[in-house]
């Protein structure tokens, strides 16, 4: 079947589909060749000639040359290189683009539409998952850095906060308090490696833990720099607390193909329980014990 004998509609959707196919054909070439992990580079390689097989096979019933979408090109390769392979390149196969492109209606009158279709979908997804990327393979550890941060340091600067209500002093307790248990979760994640006998990865296990972990605790504590009142402070904490729950587990949800809005919840309802609980004993230690600074 030729274009001449083609509906326009189908014609119109053959075109989205090559437009989608030489653009990512191009964002894999572009990965594969400048990614220094070479079984890396390799599988990103395959992808991209299945991605210019799947141009041609189109570009035979239409006869047109596609240009590739340059912003989404740069944009991919950009967010790739800065956040991860894996992540950027599972939110482009999320992307709306291609379902655009109604296969079953292409099959219709391309009967190869239906295979492209399934390695647009199982066979890609397959080889995405044989990606290694060191920043996945810790993902553990980076979530018990959050995740104890989140939880622990939020429900003592809520606790803080109504206790002293000094924002000078909070800052001050809460970033000692947060440097601290940084430290002392970094070395537990260290000894829990090596106990578990995984002694090759304890320190780079524990390095990801203590990072994730005081970055998380700048965060928190910046608000009691900036801001006068200590109410506004915590308000802008727990804010920024949603922020980074949102944010990492978009990611991880992303990259690791999870339910988002389960996590996300999960971890969000935790940490704010723990901050309102905290909250409560804060104001109970300056009411029953009589502290005033």
């Amino acid at each position: 079947m030729t274009e001449n004998t083609l509906p326009p509609k189908i014609i119109s959707q053959l075109l989205v589909a090559q437009k989608n196919e030489i653009t990512e054909y191009h964002i894999y070439d572009k990965l594969s060749s400048t990614i220094k992990d070479r079984e890396n580079g390799k599988i990103l390689k395959h992808i991209s000639d299945d991605e210019l097989r799947h141009y041609n096979y189109w570009k035979s019933f239409t006869n047109r040359e596609v240009h590739p979408n340059r912003l989404k090109l740069w944009y991919y390769v950009f967010i790739s290189r800065v956040l991860g392979i894996t992540f950027g390149l599972k939110l482009m196969e999320r992307g709306e683009d291609k379902a655009q492109v109604n296969y079953d209606r292409l099959a219709e009158s391309i009967p190869g539409a239906r295979n492209i279709s399934k390695e647009e979908h199982s066979h890609e997804e397959k080889l995405l998952g044989m990606i290694k990327e060191e920043r996945l393979n810790y993902a553990g550890s980076i979530v018990l850095g959050l995740n104890d941060a989140l939880v622990e340091l939020t429900g003592a600067l809520a606790g803080l906060s109504f206790a002293l209500q000094k924002t000078d002093l909070i800052a001050v307790a809460g970033l000692i308090t947060g440097i601290a248990a940084s430290l002392s979760m970094a070395a537990s994640e260290y000894l829990s490696k090596k106990t578990e006998g995984d002694t090759e990865n304890a320190l780079k296990s524990s390095l990801y833990t203590g990072i994730a972990y005081i970055m998380t605790v700048v965060i928190l504590v910046l608000p009691y720099f900036l801001f006068d009142h200590y109410l506004v402070c915590l308000a802008f904490t727990l804010l920024a607390a949603l922020l980074i729950i949102f944010l990492f587990n978009y990611y991880i949800s992303v990259a690791q193909d999870l339910n988002f809005r389960h996590r996300f919840f999960e971890m969000a309802g935790i940490s704010m329980g723990v901050a309102l609980l905290s909250f409560g004993i804060g104001f109970l230690v300056r009411t029953f014990l009589g502290v005033d600074v």
